[in-house]
């Protein structure tokens, strides 16, 4: 994080090094920080992601960088990013709101609420805190 992204024109691999950025501790600064905001920026342009979708690999190379998407990535990536959000330690307004629009979809692995299960709550255990009154009702007692 103490590298400037211009270093890795040297390298040649801006990935390499966003891949390095996203396994680091980003907690070292302040969330929604300018700085933090131009790494994403950077890491979105160096992977060339064109809209706002994410793919499953370019969800591994931004690593912990995925926490700082907006809620249309998410929103937009679907399931595919819910596996790399677990690792946040908390969500925006906006960011909980498309988490909560995908589950309560059912269009993910754990399909619709009315058919999750106690393992399937286990496995959302980190989404919890997120779910709002219409999912909560719509799960089996």
């Amino acid at each position: 994080l103490i590298s400037s992204p211009s270093d890795y024109a040297a390298t040649g691999s801006c990935s390499q090094f966003f891949s390095n950025v996203g396994r680091a501790n980003l907690d070292v600064l302040p969330r929604e920080s300018p700085q933090r905001k131009q790494l994403l920026l950077e890491a979105l342009a160096c992977l060339k992601i064109p809209g706002t979708q994410i793919s499953e690999e370019n969800a591994e190379i931004l690593g912990g960088l995925v926490c700082d998407l907006g809620g249309e990535y998410i929103q937009n990536s679907g399931g595919e990013l819910l596996e790399h959000l677990r690792q946040c330690e908390s969500f925006l307004p906006d960011q909980e709101e498309a988490i909560r629009s995908i589950l309560s979809s059912g269009n993910t692995t754990f399909g619709p609420p009315a058919a999750w299960s106690a393992f399937t709550l286990r496995e959302l255990s980190d989404f919890i805190p997120v779910f709002d009154h219409s999912i909560l009702q719509e799960i089996p007692k």
